[in-house]
């Protein structure tokens, strides 16, 4: 397709907004359909507007540095759809940049053959991604429980891989139900839930997009009977924090029709503390339980890791200024901890954190070489880690950035760590960013050996996304992908 005139800016942009809108259904029944998902650069499209697919696009323009757009994307897409492609995950984004790279020295074929080529090993084959959909039970429904079900819910497709069974909440009082299916729809920070909910108060449910979700009330784990539901060998998220060690979780091992416990914070005593992209790979099909270490763990375990390969970090400080959470008051009143009992709305909150001893776990290298503390301070989500750090080969600000430019975009940890370069970013920006943590390239500090890292991160729908990934890892779901990053 020809483009318009660079002059007419508004033409061009309409002609690529209709682009984006004919790829919405072609990306929708590939998914629905045929359990395919199509990304940009490791951004997904399936579930998205039109204005989030031309987002994307201008992602992989900005730090990618390259021209693709709609008008490059597009039959790349009307290609790879009439392929005979099932239960597979295809980042459209690399494949169009790879054709463009061909036609800019003349040897691009045909753009179906193309496709045909790149996507061989892929066709025809029909091979689910798990043996057996996994059934999922939230226990807790809240800030991070609802936001791990508008997840799943979003990703479940066809139903063969997993799906949200029920969550779990202490028994409430009338019209508990109500309250619970209005906190999950409409979220102050998150905006509302891209979906329809329906309730169901006969039979205690949420129909979410479709999905039956059991709303069982229980005080402890080990006093539910999940058959009752039809749920079998559910992987249990608890979310609640108040079981941390083997003791604890294993309550929910007691549960009938339970098999797996997955943590969503920083578990005590030998429970394996994951970080998804660093060290799952410690994840086996014999483990009960595992921990999703904190959102803090998550964000500066991937940076941490590969400074470490290339420059080797001898030592460091880790400073988290943290949004406030629901664990310090709203106004003064008594708490248990050192100074959370000060209004969170109203001050800067000095605080310890656990995640710089935390990381260790999943790159044992740095052991004894981090120090770390907390300042939570007065905003809702999206917070940020500053690392201080002293490495064993001296660098510069253009060097370390290009190495964490190329990584958000040419490498297997795409999905957590990602990079800006906008010089006026600040915390809003980042909400329902999906990466562990987002490198301020503009904040970057480089002076021999000594370095300062800036990083955003959301501390609530980032982190999520971290857990759905290692929810995925632990079931056992392995899709097929294009391309196979080394």
């Amino acid at each position: 397709m020809t483009r318009p005139s660079p002059d007419d800016y508004f033409s061009d942009w309409k002609a690529r907004e209709a682009l984006a809108q004919e790829m919405i259904p072609v990306v929708g029944r590939l998914y629905s359909e045929r359990n395919v998902g199509v990304f940009i650069y490791g951004r997904p499209l399936h579930n998205r507007s039109v204005t989030n697919i031309m987002k994307s696009h201008r992602f992989v323009r900005q730090v990618g540095r390259n021209e693709m757009s709609e008008f490059e994307s597009h039959p790349v897409l009307m290609a790879l759809a009439k392929l005979d492609l099932w239960h597979c995950q295809i980042d459209l984004g690399k494949l169009t940049v790879k054709y463009m790279e061909l036609q800019k020295d003349g040897s691009a074929p045909a753009v179906e053959d193309f496709v045909a080529k790149e996507l061989a090993h892929l066709v025809g084959d029909k091979t689910p991604p798990s043996k057996k959909s996994q059934d999922i039970v939230l226990y807790g429904f809240g800030r991070i429980g609802r936001l791990i079900a508008r997840l799943l819910i979003e990703r479940t497709s066809t139903g063969e891989v997993m799906r949200l069974r029920a969550v779990v909440v202490r028994p409430g009082k009338e019209g508990d139900l109500i309250k619970r299916a209005s906190l999950f729809t409409s979220d102050s920070v998150h905006g509302t839930f891209q979906g329809t909910v329906r309730i169901d108060e006969e039979n205690n449910c949420l129909i979410c997009n479709g999905n039956v979700v059991h709303v069982i009330y229980a005080n402890n784990p080990d006093e539910i009977d999940y058959t009752q539901y039809g749920i079998e060998d559910a992987l249990v998220i608890d979310n609640t924090g108040k079981w941390r060690d083997e003791a604890g979780l294993s309550l929910h091992l007691k549960s009938k029709g339970a098999s797996k416990v997955m943590l969503t914070a920083p578990g005590k005593g030998n429970l394996k503390n994951i970080v998804y992209g660093i060290n799952d790979n410690q994840i086996s099909p014999d483990d009960k339980i595992i921990t999703a270490a904190s959102c803090t763990t998550n964000a500066i375990a991937p940076v941490l890791k590969v400074l470490n390969d290339e420059y080797g970090v001898a030592s460091g400080h880790v400073e988290t200024v943290h949004a406030y959470t629901n664990d310090q008051n709203l106004i003064d009143n008594y708490h248990t901890g050192n100074r959370r009992g000060r209004s969170a709305a109203l001050n800067m909150v000095l605080t310890e954190t656990g995640a710089a001893k935390a990381v260790v776990k999943a790159v044992p290298e740095l052991a004894g070489k981090l120090t770390g503390n907390a300042v939570r301070v007065p905003i809702p989500n999206v917070s940020m880690a500053i690392l201080m750090l002293n490495l064993e080969k001296s660098t510069t600000k253009e060097e370390i950035n290009e190495f964490l430019r190329l990584l958000a975009l040419h490498s297997p940890l795409q999905n957590q760590i990602s990079y800006t370069q906008d010089p006026d970013a600040v915390s809003s920006d980042f909400v329902g960013t999906r990466e562990a943590a987002i490198v301020d390239s503009t904040a970057t500090i480089v002076d021999g050996n000594r370095c300062v890292l800036y990083l955003w991160y959301d501390n609530e729908f980032g982190y999520c996304n971290q857990v759905v990934r290692m929810v995925y890892r632990m079931a056992g779901v392995n899709y097929r992908v294009y391309p196979v990053e080394g």
